[in-house]
């Protein structure tokens, strides 16, 4: 049993946020067309009251626990269609076959026809599993409530902790301070300030403008790892819509689906969650506590 402790930040209940200044330049291009440049500046905002999850003890035994029982419960049954290999042809066999009957002197094996190489039973070459999977099988694996809560109180208080994080293989700038709670959004442009609620951003340039968000608090490194990181996937998934693998970067909680959740679905590795969804294994991808993540201010009154 692996017990850590949180880090030293939260012991006090207390953080400061981020306010996020995005100074928008425009470029004229041709045919009188604008580009938008962003550069986002991170600023201290208001300290926010940290909920006590935060300084709970990091189990990792009961969050891999938690992520493992999770990924069982969303198995699905596969196997043989019923009476199968009692079925001609079946299916993945490359021989037309024929069985000899009785009084040969010879086993009762089905052989190919013509030839008296056995084929498609269990102990021939080429022939079908000899208990293959069954559809009954049940993969789901239990865990108390109690136990499971725990596991997400402590995936919670790893991500508060950058030496986790930073051994979980995520990328960030030195002063990064954790855990990164951001607050204030405002929009700096030749025509003046226009402030918006981090949470409700404008639709327009979103995703952009979110990448941005993330290098001006010094996040950039880890969304470049997970971009360049994808690769294709080995085995048989490549030919089930499951072709590239993407690794996991930053996580997103906000306490509703608005502005900002839509800008960063779409960027690679980033997953966005609510704050009432959260769940050990969003919070520690493979069962690996520590993810980087990024709380709006209102998630972490959600939590409360």
């Amino acid at each position: 049993m692996s017990v850590l402790r949180a880090s030293r930040e939260c012991d006090n209940m207390k953080t400061k946020s981020y306010n996020l200044v995005n100074n928008v330049e425009q470029e004229e291009m041709d045919a009188g067309l604008l580009a938008e440049m962003y550069e986002v500046e991170a600023k201290d905002g208001k300290s926010v009251t940290l909920p006590s999850v935060f300084s709970s003890e990091i189990r990792e035994d009961l969050i891999r626990r938690a992520v493992l029982a999770s990924r069982a419960n969303r198995r699905q049954a596969y196997g043989h269609r019923e009476h199968d290999g009692k079925r001609a042809p079946q299916p993945g066999m490359k021989h037309s076959v024929e069985w000899w009957g009785k009084g040969r002197g010879v086993s009762r094996i089905m052989r190919k026809a013509g030839q008296r190489t056995a084929a498609q039973n269990p102990h021939t070459r080429g022939g079908r599993r000899a208990h293959g999977p069954m559809v009954a099988k049940d993969w789901s694996q239990k865990i108390n409530s109690k136990e499971n809560a725990t596991a997400r109180d402590s995936a919670i208080a790893a991500t508060a902790n950058a030496e986790i994080v930073a051994a979980r293989g995520h990328q960030f700038d030195s002063g990064v301070r954790f855990p990164i709670v951001i607050d204030g959004y405002v929009e700096s442009r030749e025509e003046g300030d226009e402030k918006y609620s981090i949470e409700s951003i404008p639709l327009q340039y979103s995703t952009r403008k979110f990448v941005a968000m993330m290098e001006g608090l010094g996040l950039g490194d880890d969304l470049e790892r997970a971009r360049t990181g994808r690769n294709i996937r080995a085995g048989k998934g490549t030919m089930r819509g499951r072709k590239y693998r993407t690794p996991k970067s930053i996580l997103l909680v906000v306490a509703q689906s608005d502005g900002l959740a839509k800008a960063a679905r779409n960027v690679p590795g980033v997953d966005v969650v609510a704050a009432k969804d959260l769940s050990a294994e969003d919070l520690a991808p493979g069962g690996d506590a520590g993810r980087l993540t990024v709380w709006t201010k209102d998630a972490i009154g959600a939590l409360e």
